[in-house]
This record gives structure tokens, C-alpha cells and sequence, in this order.
């Protein structure tokens, strides 16, 4: 299997996020929210409210938490309409951003992120202009602990994932985009506990950045991670360690 980590490019942006938890959450509820509207409140037969769940669990928000934002979800008649956006561009010196967002106004989130991309140096780009530059991919993460590498690949292989790295201390598997569900479910069932699993995007090639460099395009990350719309960023950076 691949033997560069992809996987450690993803780590670098979402290092911030990992540790504001209590946004995660706002960002998570808002997520179930829209999971709840597409298929019901039961995570039995609405698999995208499973894998909401299981993404809630995994930033280690509260069983409460969770069950009070699907009860609001369903309980709320007038509850608000989010639209999934996806907004490409390039940082400072030429990385490439992919900046998700879930919105009630789409004109608010718009101008905040083309805002946030001309104050620091960027610029936002057409459809398409960036997203050919990555992977669109289910990326699960389990922690090696005392768990047999070859139990793992091949609960993963025979399970329609298309690939398996070892890191240095978790195992990383990735497959299309709509095999996050059945995936998580295979885990599950062999008692393979999962530390993360999304569908994101991941980079084909990276851009090196040297620390200055660096400093000032995880400056834009941060600026746009604090919006309120907005769910996830991505970068084809390389920051230096």
C-alpha cells in the first residue's frame, strides 16, 4: 500500500479545530440538523445520521448534547435551512483552500469568506478550479494499540477500501466517498474501535511551505475556521515542522 502519508496534510489543518471544542459541537449540531431533515431521527435507518453520530462521538461531545440536537431537529417546525457550500481559492503563496460551509444566508458566508481570502493575501476561484487538485475520500483513522495489522488491512480491503497506511501510531484507510458508512459499520461489527472517520478532501500533490510561509497561510486557516458557517478547511499545503 502507499507509503507517503497523505493523511499527515489533513492532520495540520484541522490541529486547531481539534482543540475548540465546544465550535466543533456548534458545527456538529448543525450537521444533524441537516442529517435529521434529509432522513428522520433514527440512526438506524438514516445511515447519514449514523455517520454524524459516529463523527460527534469521535470529538467526544456528549450523549446529551447529541440527543438534545436531533429532539430540536425534529421538534422544530421552523427550524432553519442550511445549504451545503463549497468555496475553492488560493491562500498566500499559491496554496490551494477548499473552504466548506453549512449556511442559513449564503450572501453573509460569501462575503465573510472572500473577505477573510483578500485580507490575507488570497483570492477566491471558480468552481473547479481547485477541487481537481484533490481526492474527495472516506479517511478513517483507528489507533494501532494491540490490534493486528493484517486484522485491520483486511477488515478494510474486503470492506471496499482502496487503500491502507501505518502511521506511526493509527492506521489509516481510505475509499470513495460513499463507502464511509459501510466502512465504519464493517469496523464496528469486527469490535475495531474508530478514532475518526470522514468524507474530505485530500490532496494530490502538496506545496512546501518554509516556517514564515507557513505561519501566514495557517493564519487564513484559523481566520476562516472561526467563521461561524463554516465546517471544514482544507489546504494542499506542507507547513514545516
Amino acid at each position: 500500500m502507499s507509503g507517503h502519508s497523505k493523511w499527515h496534510n489533513i492532520q495540520a489543518t484541522k490541529s486547531k479545530m481539534d482543540a475548540q471544542r465546544g465550535k466543533i459541537f456548534t458545527k456538529i449540531g448543525r450537521e444533524i440538523a441537516v442529517a435529521v431533515k434529509l432522513g428522520g431521527g433514527d440512526p438506524n435507518t438514516n445511515s447519514k445520521l449514523y455517520d454524524v453520530i459516529q463523527k460527534a462521538k469521535q470529538n467526544n461531545m456528549p450523549n446529551d448534547n447529541i440527543t438534545r440536537s436531533i429532539k430540536k431537529a425534529m421538534g422544530e417546525t421552523n427550524a432553519q435551512n442550511y445549504d451545503s457550500i463549497t468555496y475553492e481559492g488560493y491562500g498566500p503563496h499559491g496554496v490551494a483552500f477548499i473552504v466548506e460551509c453549512l449556511t442559513d444566508n449564503r450572501n453573509r458566508s460569501a462575503a465573510d469568506v472572500r473577505h477573510l481570502f483578500d485580507k490575507h493575501g488570497g483570492s477566491l476561484g471558480t468552481t473547479g478550479s481547485v477541487t481537481f487538485m484533490f481526492n474527495y475520500q472516506t479517511v478513517i483513522v483507528i489507533e494501532k494499540g494491540n490490534l493486528n495489522e493484517d486484522d485491520v488491512m483486511m477488515t478494510a480491503l474486503d470492506s471496499g477500501a482502496d487503500d491502507f497506511q501505518t502511521e506511526d501510531d493509527s492506521y489509516v484507510v481510505f475509499a470513495g466517498p460513499d463507502k464511509l458508512h459501510s466502512l465504519t459499520k464493517a469496523f464496528e461489527s469486527a469490535g475495531i474501535t474508530v478514532a475518526s472517520s470522514e468524507v474530505v478532501y485530500v490532496p494530490t500533490n502538496t506545496t512546501s511551505l518554509d516556517a514564515n510561509a507557513s505561519a501566514s497561510v495557517q493564519k487564513l486557516v484559523d481566520a476562516l475556521e472561526d467563521l461561524d458557517d463554516v465546517q471544514q478547511v482544507y489546504t494542499n499545503a506542507e507547513f514545516a515542522e
